[in-house]
C-alpha cells in the first residue's frame, strides 16, 4: 500500500515515525540479526582476552616486575569504571532532553502538515521557529535569564552556519570571481589583468557569539547585532598579471558587531524581501538640518480633480532604525519646517538618508516623492547643504543641510561649543533634536544591597535622572547582586552644574535601596573624559555598591566649514553656492610619465632556417615583441637578416609603481611552424627611469648568442609651454619605419560630475555617461545611476601630437543612445592658463542653461632629453654609465664598510669619463666600438659575511703534576710519563710534540684557526702519554669557545678532569680584526719577540679575497668555450674554486681567506685554467699593495697575464690586521711566578683573566683601552668605561666655548655617586695623585656662560630671536636653573628573562604515583615594583624571552629578587628563588648567565642583566635604535634608546583666572603613554615646583613631551610642546632655559632644563657584531643526515639516495624507511614512502618519487621529509619519528637541480 507524507521523502522524523510499522512487518530477520550479534560480540571477547593477556606476556619475555602489570590493570580498571559512570550520566541526560523535545514537539504541532515546507528541519531544531523566546521558554515552564537565551540563539545560529558553511563558500568564491574581480577591472587601467587564482573560505565556520534583536524599530523590518568571531582558515590568492604583482590572505580574523536590517517584511515566502548586513564602527553623529521644500505636488483636489487645491506636507526621516516625522504644514506647496534632527551613523560609507515627502490627509496620506543620500559624502565633505530633486514623482525637490560631527574627547572643545549650544538653545527653540553633548551611561551591576522587608532577596530596579529627564532600568528578580547591562543616553546643558541622580529601589517602588549622586563636573577631570568606577550607595548597606560607567563627549564641528548662516531662503542661490567649485582628485592624478622605446638594430643573432637537414646555415626573419604595463608592441619582420635594422618606435603612458619590468624578446618568423626563438631581455622600469635615457646594446639572454640596440626614454612631464616649440621641431626632424609620430605632450582629464541635466522625454531622470574623444582615441565613463546630478569621479588620458590644433569633446548620453549634451575644449586654450590646467563648471551644449559639467583638464609637454640636443643640431649624448650599474654601484656602497673605492686602472668606454670632444668622433667613426657597452658592475657584491672571520690563537704552554703511567717492576717502582697534547675544535685537531719522562712539561707551541665569532664549538684538549702499543688517557678538559671569545685574552691553569691530578697552563687569545694599517707594526713585533718549539709563527693579518667572475677568457685551442675554474696560491696554500660550465665569462662568487705573516713580502697568485687542464691566463697580486687602500681594500676589475687584451677578472681584496693584546712576558715567566699566581687566582673566580700589567708610558698612551676586570661579556664591547688617568695640562684647563669637548672620555661622574669614583690614580713614582675633572654639570654650564659673555653671543635654542632680550637689566629672574647634584645620575636596569631549565615538577598526578610537569612563571621585585612575566604551560624547560626595564638611583645594597611559581587554580606552588645586589650589576654592566634556584631541589634561570650607563654622544644612538628593529620580545617591550631628565624650575607671569584670582598652579608632563603630576603650588602667578622627572624615551626623532599647566588641574594655564628631536642638536644633548607658553599671554613663560642622555648598551654592540645571547632551549638536536636530490623535469622529481648517522636509544640497529609530504595538501596524491631497510643506521635507498604538478605549483610548496622507525610497536606509534627536514621549494633552483645533505631535526611542536 502506498503512503501519502506532505513533506519531503527523506525527512528524518518521517522516517523515524515509521520504524515500529517496519519493525512488526519484517520480524522474520531479527532471528539472523540476533546470530550476527552473538557472532561478534564472540570475535569481540576472545580479542579483548588477547589484549589483556598481551602485557603478561611482554612483562615475563622482558623478565619485567610483575607489580607493573598490577598497576597497569588498576590503573585501566579505574579509568574504565569512571568512563562507564560519565557515559551513563550523559546518557541519561539526552534521554530527558529528548523526552522533553518529543514532548514539546506533539504539544506544539499536532501535525507536520501544520508547518510549510521551507520550515521543515531536523527535529533537533524544529521547535526553535518561534519567534519569540518567552513562548518558547514558557514550553519549558522553566525561568531563565536572557544572556541564557542569548547563549541558545548563538548556539542554533553556530550549527545552522556551521551546516551551511561549505554553501557560503561557494557562494562567496562565485562573487569574487564573477562580480568583485570584474568590478575591480573596470575601476582602473592599471588593474586590467587582475584574477583570482585562489579563493578557499576553508573549513572553520564563523562563531555567533550572541544576538540582540531591536524591539523598538518599526514593524516593516527585522534589526538585529549579531556578534560574531570569525577565525577562519581562508587562502585567496590574487595577481595582477600586468606589474607581475602577487600578493595574498592566508587566515581571516573578524571580531565585532555586525548589524542585520531584513527589510522589507513581506507576506509570501521567504517572508523577507531583502537582507543588508554591515560591521557597525565607530559611529559620528550627522545633525540634519530640513529647511524647505520648493515646487510639490499639489494632492487636495476638489470637485473630482476639477479645482486644484494644495498639499498638507510632512517629511519622513529615515537613517537605519532611527525614523524621525516633521510636523506638517497646511495648504502649501513650498513648506518651511527649519527643523532639525541628530542620527547616530554606524557603517560609513553604506548608510543612506531616505528622505520621505507626504502629504496630510484624514484617511490616507498622500506620497509627494523621496531621495535618497550615502552619508559617506556628508563625512567625506564635512557639510552638505543642498537641494535635493525628489523621486517617483513628477515635481518638488527638498532643501537639506546635513553636517558630519565627531564625538571628541576634550575639554577643550567642550569649552569652544557651550556659547553656541547657548546660542541654539534659543535660536532652535522650536526644532526636534538636541546640539547638545551626549552622555551615555551604562548600568553595569551593583553588589551586596539590603534585603527586603521579612529578609526576602529584593526585586532591584534603578531610576537615572539627569535634570528632567528619567530612565527606568529593567528589574532583576529575587537578588542582592543585580546585573542590569543597560545603557542610556541624556544631553547635557552645562557640565559644570549637572548631576547624574541614581536611585535604587524594588520593583514597587516603595522601598528605596540606595541612592547616589554623581556630578558631571566630576568626568572633566577624568582622561578621556571616562568614568568607569564602582560607587558607595548612600542610605544603604554598608558593603553595597553600585558599577557606573559614564563617557562625556562632545559633538565637534569644524568652525572653518560652518557658515554663517544656518538657514537659507534662496534656492537657488544656495544651490550654486553649495556646489563645489574646485574637482578633488586623487592624489594620483596626472603622475603618470611616459617611456619611449626606440628599437634601433640588432646584431649577431642566431641562425634558425638552416637547410639540408643543418648541413648548411641559413638566416633567420627576425622580429621583436617588447611587453611592459599591460601593452604589447610587435615589430616588423625583417627577412633574411642575422643583423637587422629596424628603427622603430613605441610608447606607453605608465606609472612609476615599483615591480614593472620590460620584456623584449626576439623570433624567427616561420610559415609553416611556429616561431623560433632568439632571445629575450628584461629590464626593471625604474631602472630606466633613474637613468632617464639609456642607449646601449643589450646582449640576449636565454640563447647562444646575439645583442639588440635600444634607446630607452623616460620623458618627464612639465608644465613649462616654452618646451612645445622645441619638442614640435624634434618631432618635425625624426622618423620612423613604423610611421610613428613623437607625442608633444600628455593631456590628463579628471570627470567629478554633472548638474541639472534634461530629464527624458519620459519624463525620468536619466541614466548618463560620458564618452571623451580626442582625434582616433576615445574614453568612456561608468553609466550612472538614475539621476540629473551624476558623479564619476573618474580620470583618463591622451597623446596629444600637436596641441595647437586638436580638440577635446565630452559627449553626455542616456545609456550611449539618447545625447544630453557635450562641450569642446581646444587643446591650445589649455596654454594660456596658469600650470597649463582648466578646472571649473563648463556650460553643455545642447542641454538645459542650467545644465553644467565639472571636470579638470591639464595639459604636460613632455620634455625629451633628444629635444634639448636637437635645439643645438647635435647627437644625443650617451650617458656614461648604465642605470643598472649605477644601482649596483649605490648597493655596493651601502653593503660595503668603506667610504670609497678607488676607480680601475683598466681603460674601457663605459666606466671611464673622456673629454666630449672625443667621444663623438668614436660614435661616428667606429660604431660598433662605442655601442660595446656591456652591463658589468664595476663592483662585486659581497655576501653580509664576508670578512667577519676573526683568530683563534692558542698557546700551549706547560703542564703540572701529571698521573705517571709508565710503572716499572710490576708497578713496585713508579716511572714517569712521555706526554703529549690533542687540542679539538670542530673537524680540526692540533696535536703537540711528545715530551719524554716528564709529568711537569713545558711545550711551548702555539696554533692559529680561522673561525667564525658565532660559532658554537667547543675546545677539547686531551693528554696522552704516548706508548709503543696503545696511548694511555692522561686528562681531558674542554673550554666554551664563546667564553674565549668574550674575554678576548685567558692566562689560566686549567685542572685535567676524569684523571686523578694534572694541569695544564695556557693562553687563549681571540684576535679580532681592525683596518688600520698602524696596527701592522705591533703584530710584526710580537713575531720577533718569541719563538715556538712548533716553529710557528704568529699571523700578523687575515687576508680575504672574493673571486665574483672573468670577461672575455680566450677560447680553448679546439675552439670551445672553456670550462674556467681558478687556482688561488698564497705560499704553501691554495685554495681552488669550482669549475664552471662552458662560458667565456663565468661568475664564481666565492671566498677564500688565508692567514699573512707579512704582509709587505707576500703575494698572492690567481691561476685561471679550463678544468684545471688549459692555462688561460694568471695575476699576481702583492699584498704590500693594499696597505695604501682605503681600508685596506680592492674592489675592481684586472687584466690577467697570458692572455687577450680584454680579458679581465673581478675580485674584492681586503687584508685586516690581527689586534692582539698579548703581552710577551706572559710567554716568559718562570714557574715560581706561575705558581704564585696560581695560589692568587684560586682566591679568585676562575673566569676571571689575569690583568697584564702596563709601565707608566703605556699608561699615558693606552690608557682608553684598559677595561674593568669584569666576567663574562663585559670586556666585548667597543666602548667599555675607562680607567681614570691623569689628564695632560691642555686638559686640565676649563672649557671657553660651548661646544668643547675633553679629548679623555668621561668616567661614571655622571651616572653613579661621586664617592664611588676612584679619586686618584697611579704615577711613575708610584704614589696616588688626584684627579682633576670638570666637577658637575652646573660648572660646565657656568664655563659655557663664560664662553658666551666673551664672545658677545647668547645661544637660546626653541626662543625667537625677538624674545631673546628677556634678561634685561630690570629682569632680575635667574637664566639657568638651579638644579641639584643628583639631577642625571640615574641609569636603566634591563633584564632580559631568556629561559629556564630542569625546574621542579609540581604537577603531579594520582597522589604524587604519576609526575607530571609545572605552569611556571617568574616575579621579579625591585622596591616597590614587581614585574610578571607569562604562565608557560606544562614545561620543565620554558622559554620566556622577556624583557624589562626600570629607572634607578645606583644603589650597590638594593636587592633584586626573582621568584619562580607554578601557576595553579587555587594556590601557586614554589619553585625557587634567588637574589642579586645591583651593586654587582652595575660592576659587570652585562652579565649573561645562567642562575641557580635557591630553596628547592633543582632548576636554574638564564638571564641577561644590564646596568645601561649614558651618554651624550649622539652617535651612538644609531647602534641603539638598530637593537630596537633586530630584537623582539614575547611581553612586546621594545628597548629604550635614551633618558629624558626633566628639571622643572618656576614659571613666571602665569594669566589670572576668569575669577581674577592668581591661580594654584600646577604641571603635567606627559611622553607617550608615561605622565608625571608637579605639586599644586601656593596662590602665584610665578610659582616655584623645583621638582625633577625622567623618562624612558623609545624614539628621540619622534617623541614629544607635553607640558600642561593649568590651576589646580581644572583651568587651563598654557601649554609647551618640546619635540625631542630638538635636544640632538644641542651641545650635551641639553637645553637649560626659558620657554614660551602656548596658549597663555605673550609674558607667560617656564623655565626648565632638559637633558637626554642615549643608553649606552653593550648588547647593542654585541648585536651588530651578530652575537648576543642564545636560547639553549630553542636549539633543536641533530639525528643524522639525509641525501636527497630535487630537480623539475615536466614533473618535480625527488630521490631519496641515503641516510647517515641515524641516532637511536635502541641497542639493536633500526628498520627505516622514508615518508615523504608535498604541504599544505595532505592527501593520498602528495604522499609517498620509501621501502623498508633491515637492521641500518646508514641506510641506502636510491629510490625515485615523482608529482605531476607545474613548476609553480611546486615552487609555492613545502616538502616535508621523515626518516621513521618501522620496527616501533603499536603501542609506541608516537615514537616511530627519528628525524625530519623541511624544504621549501620556493628557495630550490629546480631547473637546474640540486643534490644535498640535509640535517635531521627532532620533532617540532
Amino acid at each position: 500500500m502506498s503512503r501519502v507524507d506532505a513533506g519531503p521523502k527523506n525527512d528524518s522524523d518521517s522516517e523515524k515515525k515509521t520504524e515500529p510499522a517496519q519493525d512488526s512487518s519484517l520480524g522474520e530477520m531479527d532471528v539472523p540479526k540476533t546470530k550476527l550479534f552473538d557472532a561478534k560480540a564472540i570475535l569481540w571477547t576472545f580479542g579483548k582476552c588477547l589484549t589483556a593477556l598481551l602485557p603478561v606476556y611482554l612483562a615475563g619475555y622482558y623478565r619485567m616486575s610483575t607489580s607493573l602489570v598490577v598497576f597497569g590493570m588498576m590503573v585501566y580498571a579505574g579509568w574504565k569504571h569512571s568512563r562507564e559512570a560519565k557515559e551513563a550520566r550523559l546518557k541519561s541526560a539526552i534521554e530527558l532532553v529528548n523526552d522533553k523535545e518529543e514532548y514539546i514537539s506533539s504539544k506544539s504541532f499536532r501535525s507536520r502538515r501544520d508547518l510549510p515546507s521551507w520550515v521543515r528541519m531536523h527535529k533537533s531544531v524544529s521547535f526553535v521557529i518561534l519567534e519569540k523566546k518567552e513562548k518558547l521558554l514558557f514550553m519549558y515552564n522553566v525561568r531563565i535569564n536572557p544572556h541564557m537565551t542569548h547563549s541558545f540563539s548563538s548556539c542554533l545560529c553556530f550549527k545552522v552556519i556551521q551546516q551551511a558553511w561549505p554553501f557560503i563558500g561557494q557562494y562567496l568564491e562565485k562573487l569574487l570571481t564573477e562580480t568583485i574581480a570584474p568590478s575591480i577591472r573596470g575601476s582602473s587601467t592599471h588593474l586590467q589583468t587582475l584574477c583570482f587564482t585562489k579563493v578557499d573560505f576553508g573549513g572553520k565556520p564563523m562563531k555567533v557569539v550572541g544576538v540582540k534583536a531591536h524591539t523598538e524599530n518599526e514593524k516593516g523590518q527585522i534589526l538585529l547585532d549579531v556578534y560574531i568571531s570569525y577565525v577562519g582558515d581562508v587562502e585567496i590568492n590574487v595577481e595582477v598579471k600586468r606589474y607581475f604583482c602577487k600578493a595574498g590572505v592566508k587566515g581571516i580574523q573578524l571580531h565585532g558587531m555586525m548589524r542585520v536590517i531584513l527589510e522589507p517584511l513581506i507576506g509570501d515566502v521567504p517572508i523577507v524581501g531583502a537582507v543588508t548586513m554591515f560591521f557597525i564602527q565607530r559611529p559620528g553623529v550627522v545633525r540634519i538640518h530640513l529647511l524647505e521644500a520648493d515646487g510639490l505636488a499639489s494632492k487636495d483636489n476638489y470637485v473630482k480633480g476639477v479645482m486644484v487645491g494644495m498639499s498638507d506636507p510632512y517629511a519622513l526621516l529615515r537613517v537605519g532604525p532611527q525614523t524621525f516625522k516633521s510636523r506638517h504644514l497646511d495648504n502649501t506647496l513650498n513648506p518651511k519646517w527649519d527643523e532639525m534632527y541628530e542620527v547616530i551613523a554606524h557603517e560609513v560609507p553604506g548608510q543612506e538618508l531616505e528622505v520621505e515627502v507626504f502629504d496630510k490627509d484624514a484617511d490616507h496620506d498622500d506620497f509627494l516623492g523621496r531621495t535618497k543620500l550615502d552619508l559617506g559624502i556628508v563625512k567625506k565633505s564635512k557639510i552638505v547643504d543642498e537641494w535635493f530633486t525628489l523621486k517617483d514623482t513628477r515635481t518638488g525637490r527638498v532643501h537639506l543641510r546635513l553636517e558630519w560631527l565627531t564625538l571628541e574627547a576634550d575639554t577643550e572643545r567642550l569649552e569652544e561649543v557651550t556659547p553656541y549650544i547657548h546660542r541654539a538653545q534659543g535660536v532652535l527653540m522650536e526644532k526636534v533634536g538636541s546640539p547638545l553633548p551626549p552622555l551615555p551611561v551604562y548600568l553595569d551591576k551593583a553588589e551586596a544591597l539590603p534585603m527586603k522587608k521579612g529578609n526576602k532577596d529584593p526585586n532591584p530596579i534603578v531610576q537615572i535622572s539627569v535634570q528632567d529627564v528619567t530612565h527606568d532600568s529593567r528589574i532583576c528578580w529575587n537578588t542582592v547582586n543585580p546585573q542590569w547591562e543597560d545603557a542610556f543616553t541624556f544631553f547635557i546643558r552645562d557640565p559644570s552644574k549637572q548631576d547624574i541622580s541614581i536611585q535604587v529601589k524594588d520593583n514597587d517602588r516603595v522601598q528605596d535601596l540606595g541612592s547616589l549622586s554623581i556630578p558631571v563636573s566630576r568626568l572633566l577631570s577624568c582622561q578621556d573624559l571616562n568614568l568607569d568606577e564602582w560607587f558607595n550607595l548612600e542610605n544603604s548597606g554598608p558593603e553595597s555598591r553600585i558599577h557606573i560607567n559614564t563617557v562625556l563627549r562632545v559633538l565637534w564641528l569644524d568652525e572653518a566649514d560652518v557658515t554663517s548662516s544656518l538657514l537659507s531662503s534662496d534656492p537657488l542661490s544656495k544651490s550654486s553656492a553649495s556646489r563645489p567649485q574646485k574637482t578633488m582628485p586623487h592624489s594620483s592624478f596626472a603622475t603618470e610619465g611616459m617611456l619611449r622605446i626606440h628599437l634601433v638594430e640588432g646584431q649577431n643573432l642566431v641562425a634558425k632556417d638552416n637547410m639540408m637537414g643543418g648541413m648548411v646555415k641559413g638566416k633567420s626573419d627576425p622580429y621583436v615583441k617588447i611587453q611592459i604595463g599591460g601593452e604589447t608592441f610587435k615589430s616588423q619582420v625583417i627577412k633574411e637578416n642575422l643583423s637587422p635594422t629596424w628603427n622603430e618606435m613605441y610608447e606607453v603612458v605608465l606609472t612609476q609603481l615599483p615591480g614593472q619590468e620590460l620584456t623584449l624578446e626576439v623570433f624567427d618568423k616561420d610559415m609553416d611552424m611556429k616561431d623560433d626563438f632568439m632571445g629575450r631581455l628584461k629590464m626593471n622600469l625604474s631602472d630606466i627611469i633613474s637613468s632617464q635615457y639609456i642607449n646601449e646594446w643589450f646582449t640576449l639572454s636565454d640563447g647562444k648568442r646575439g645583442r639588440v640596440h635600444l634607446a630607452l626614454e623616460w620623458l618627464p612631464a612639465v608644465t613649462q609651454p616654452e618646451k612645445l616649440q622645441q619638442v614640435l621641431q624634434y618631432q618635425s626632424k625624426s622618423s620612423y619605419l613604423n610611421k610613428t609620430v613623437p607625442t608633444a605632450a600628455l593631456l590628463f582629464v579628471y570627470v567629478e560630475r554633472a548638474h541639472e541635466l534634461p530629464l527624458k522625454k519620459s519624463g525620468k531622470e536619466p541614466k548618463v555617461g560620458a564618452e571623451l574623444i580626442l582625434r582616433r582615441t576615445s574614453h568612456r565613463t561608468t553609466v550612472c545611476d538614475r539621476t540629473s546630478s551624476p558623479r564619476w569621479d573618474e580620470a583618463f588620458h591622451f597623446l596629444v601630437q600637436d596641441p595647437l590644433n586638436e580638440d577635446l569633446v565630452v559627449k553626455l548620453t542616456h545609456n550611449w543612445d539618447f545625447s544630453l549634451g557635450s562641450v569642446v575644449i581646444l587643446v591650445k586654450e589649455l596654454l594660456s592658463e596658469p600650470d597649463l590646467m582648466l578646472d571649473q563648471w563648463l556650460d553643455l551644449d545642447g542641454a538645459s542653461p542650467q545644465s553644467q559639467i565639472l571636470l579638470r583638464a591639464q595639459l604636460k609637454i613632455l620634455c625629451s632629453k633628444e629635444t634639448e640636443s636637437s635645439e643645438d643640431h647635435e647627437e644625443p649624448k650617451r650617458p656614461e654609465v648604465s642605470s643598472i650599474r649605477r644601482k649596483q654601484e649605490e648597493e655596493l656602497v651601502q653593503m660595503s664598510s668603506f667610504e670609497e673605492v678607488p676607480p680601475s686602472p683598466v681603460s674601457r668606454t663605459s666606466s671611464v669619463s673622456v673629454p666630449e670632444e672625443e667621444e663623438v668622433p668614436e660614435v661616428t667613426e667606429d660604431p660598433e666600438v662605442s655601442s660595446s657597452d656591456d652591463l658589468r658592475p664595476l663592483h662585486t657584491i659581497p655576501d653580509p659575511s664576508f670578512g667577519a672571520e676573526g683568530v683563534l690563537r692558542l698557546h700551549l704552554l706547560e703542564a703540572e703534576d701529571l698521573v705517571a703511567k709508565d710503572n716499572m717492576m710490576g708497578r713496585m717502582v713508579k716511572g714517569k710519563s712521555d706526554p703529549y697534547v690533542k687540542i679539538h675544535i670542530g673537524d680540526t685537531v692540533f696535536k703537540s710534540y711528545v715530551i719524554k719522562e716528564n709529568l711537569n712539561p713545558t711545550w711551548n707551541e702555539m696554533y692559529e684557526l680561522v673561525m667564525t665569532s658565532t660559532s658554537t664549538s667547543d675546545v677539547l684538549v686531551e693528554v696522552f702519554d704516548k706508548d709503543v702499543d696503545q696511548d694511555d688517557f692522561l686528562g681531558r678538559m674542554k673550554i666554551s669557545l664563546q667564553d674565549i671569545i668574550q674575554s678576548q685574552l685567558t692566562d689560566k691553569w686549567f685542572s685535567l678532569s676524569d684523571v686523578k691530578h694534572g694541569r695544564v697552563h695556557m693562553v687563549l687569545e681571540w684576535l679580532p680584526t681592525v683596518t688600520q694599517p698602524d696596527g701592522l707594526q705591533k703584530a710584526l713585533q710580537l713575531q720577533s719577540e718569541h719563538s715556538y718549539q712548533n716553529k710557528s709563527v704568529p699571523s700578523a693579518a687575515l687576508f680575504f679575497i672574493l673571486l665574483e667572475r672573468a670577461h672575455d677568457l680566450p677560447l680553448k685551442k679546439s675552439g670551445k668555450e672553456p670550462k674556467a675554474a681558478a687556482e688561488l696560491v698564497l705560499g704553501d696554500i691554495s685554495h681552488k674554486t669550482k669549475v664552471c660550465d662552458r662560458s667565456t665569462s663565468p661568475e664564481w662568487s666565492e671566498a677564500f681567506h688565508f692567514l699573512i705573516h707579512n704582509p709587505t713580502e707576500e703575494i698572492l697568485i690567481i691561476k685561471l685554467s679550463s678544468a684545471f687542464e688549459q692555462p688561460l691566463g694568471s695575476v699576481v697580486l702583492p699584498i704590500r699593495e693594499l696597505l695604501s687602500k682605503p681600508d685596506l681594500l680592492m674592489d675592481q676589475w684586472l687584466s690577467l697575464d697570458g692572455a687577450g687584451p680584454d680579458t679581465q677578472i673581478l675580485l674584492r681584496a681586503q687584508l685586516k690586521i690581527l689586534d692582539s693584546s698579548l703581552d710577551t712576558s706572559v710567554l716568559h715567566r718562570k714557574k715560581p711566578v706561575v705558581e704564585e699566581e696560581h695560589s692568587v687566582s684560586e682566591q679568585r673566580e676562575e673566569k676571571a683573566p689575569i690583568a697584564v700589567e702596563h709601565s707608566q708610558a703605556a699608561v699615558s698612551k693606552d690608557s682608553e683601552k684598559k677595561t674593568l676586570p669584569t666576567k663574562g661579556l663585559s670586556e666585548l664591547a667597543a666602548f667599555t668605561l675607562p680607567v681614570p688617568a691623569t689628564l695632560p695640562e691642555e686638559h686640565q684647563k676649563p672649557m671657553s666655548d660651548a661646544h668643547h669637548t675633553p679629548s679623555v672620555p668621561k668616567t661614571l661622574l655622571d651616572t653613579e655617586d661621586l664617592s664611588n669614583v676612584p679619586d686618584s690614580t697611579t704615577s711613575e713614582g708610584g704614589c696616588m695623585e688626584p684627579v682633576k675633572t670638570f666637577g658637575s654639570a652646573h660648572e660646565e654650564q657656568k664655563h659655557m656662560e663664560k664662553a658666551e659673555e666673551q664672545s658677545g653671543k647668547k645661544v637660546s635654542p626653541s626662543v625667537p630671536a625677538e624674545e631673546s632680550n628677556v634678561s634685561s637689566s630690570t629682569d632680575v629672574r635667574p637664566q639657568k636653573t638651579s638644579h641639584g647634584p643628583s639631577f642625571g645620575t640615574k641609569g636603566v636596569l634591563r633584564i632580559h628573562l631568556l629561559e629556564a631549565q630542569d625546574l621542579v615538577a609540581k604537577d603531579n598526578m594520582m597522589g604524587g604515583m604519576v609526575k607530571g610537569k609545572s605552569d611556571p612563571y617568574v616575579k621579579i621585585h625591585i622596591r616597590d615594583t614587581t614585574f610578571k612575566s607569562y604562565v608557560i604551560k606544562e614545561n620543565l624547560n620554558p622559554t620566556w624571552n622577556e624583557m624589562y626595564e626600570m629607572v634607578l638611583s645606583p644603589d650597590n645594597n638594593l636587592d633584586v629578587k626573582f621568584e619562580v611559581y607554578d601557576k595553579d587554580f587555587e594556590s601557586d606552588d614554589f619553585l625557587g628563588r634567588f637574589k642579586l645586589k645591583l651593586g654587582h650589576i652595575i660592576s659587570t654592566q652585562y652579565d649573561d648567565e645562567w642562575f641557580t634556584l635557591n630553596d628547592i631541589k633543582h632548576g636554574r634561570v638564564h638571564l641577561v642583566l644590564e646596568w645601561l650607563p649614558t651618554s651624550t654622544q649622539r652617535d651612538r644612538l644609531d647602534q641603539v635604535m638598530q637593537m630596537q628593529s633586530s630584537q623582539t620580545y614575547q611581553n612586546k617591550s621594545v628597548p629604550s634608546a635614551a633618558l629624558l631628565f626633566i628639571y622643572l624650575e618656576r614659571a613666571h607671569d602665569l594669566p589670572l583666572k576668569k575669577s581674577g584670582k592668581e591661580p594654584k598652579a600646577a604641571a603635567e608632563l606627559v611622553l607617550g603613554a608615561t605622565w608625571y603630576k608637579t605639586k599644586v603650588c601656593d596662590r602665584s602667578t610665578s610659582p616655584y615646583w623645583n621638582e625633577a622627572f625622567d623618562f624612558l624615551v623609545h624614539d628621540p626623532k619622534k617623541d614629544m613631551l607635553v607640558i600642561k599647566i593649568s590651576s589646580a588641574w581644572d583651568q587651563p594655564m598654557g601649554s609647551l610642546v618640546l619635540p625631542i628631536r630638538e635636544l640632538l642638536s644641542k651641545p650635551d644633548l641639553l637645553m637649560d632655559q626659558w620657554l614660551n607658553l602656548d596658549g597663555a599671554s605673550p609674558k607667560s613663560q617656564i623655565l626648565l632644563r632638559a637633558q637626554l642622555k642615549i643608553l649606552d648598551s653593550k648588547m647593542a654592540a654585541l648585536i651588530a657584531m651578530g652575537s648576543g645571547p642564545v636560547l639553549s632551549n630553542m636549539q633543536t638536536a641533530t639525528t643524522g643526515q639525509i641525501k636527497i636530490s630535487l630537480f623539475f623535469q615536466k614533473k618535480l622529481t625527488v630521490i631519496i639516495h641515503a641516510c647517515s648517522g641515524l641516532v637511536t636509544s635502541s641497542k639493536d640497529s633500526l628498520d627505516t624507511y622514508v615518508s615523504l609530504i608535498l604541504l599544505p595538501d595532505k592527501n593520498k596524491a602528495t604522499k609517498r614512502k620509501t621501502s623498508v631497510k633491515k637492521k641500518n643506521l646508514n641506510p641506502e635507498f636510491n629510490e625515485r618519487f615523482e608529482f605531476d604538478m607545474s613548476v609553480e605549483d611546486a615552487q609555492r610548496r613545502e616538502l616535508s621529509v621523515s626518516v621513521k622507525n618501522a620496527s616501533s610497536s603499536f603501542m609506541n606509534r608516537d615514537k616511530d619519528l627519528i628525524g625530519q627536514v623541511q624544504i621549501d621549494l620556493g628557495h630550490v633552483d629546480l631547473i637546474s637541480g640540486v643534490t644535498e645533505w640535509f640535517d635531521l631535526k627532532e620533532e617540532q611542536n
